[in-house]
């Protein structure tokens, strides 16, 4: 797939708290390529954790957090591609996120999905509606975005979403 566009303003806010808030203030304080190094560790430490914690698989997952160009480069290899989709969208769906540059191998081939990015204004039916022509097909891309969505209304702007095939 290769590299992916993020909202950089929206998402998960993993960088704010434990060692990657504490390494992202140390870099801000005085960037030193050591502060710069140490932040990108952490923040790709955290955006790995956060993927573990979506119970999604990756066998020999790799993720690194490139600070300066706020890129998360992901790899290792994955049963489909439904999980390679969801993985990619835990990197990017991360604040302080910009770009994620996709090496992960699917294990079995199947059709890529559709990617919507959410604007204001915008519901799973809406969504539904304009990629299904049908406002009640909303679940399918709920169920398609889970473990990352736990509600059909809780959704915001900036936020990608995966729109798979029907």
């Amino acid at each position: 797939m290769g590299l992916m566009s993020f909202m950089k303003e929206a998402g998960e806010k993993l960088f704010g708290r434990g060692e990657a808030k504490a390494a992202q203030e140390a870099a801000a304080a005085a960037p030193t390529p050591e502060k710069v190094a140490a932040l990108s560790k952490a923040a790709g430490d955290a955006i790995g954790t956060y993927v573990k914690a979506q119970g999604l698989t990756v066998n020999g997952m790799d993720i690194g957090f490139d600070a300066p160009s706020a890129t998360v480069t992901v790899a290792g290899t994955v049963a489909d591609q439904a999980t390679k989709e969801k993985v990619l969208l835990c990197c990017g769906n991360v604040a302080g996120v910009e770009k994620v540059n996709d090496l992960l191998v699917v294990e079995t081939p199947q059709p890529e999905a559709q990617w919507h990015t959410v604007v204001s204004g915008d519901n799973l039916s809406k969504i539904a509606k304009k990629f299904y022509g049908d406002a009640n097909k909303y679940p399918v891309i709920f169920e398609a975005n889970k473990p990352m969505l736990t509600h059909p209304d809780k959704i915001y702007p900036g936020q990608m979403l995966r729109i798979p095939p029907l």
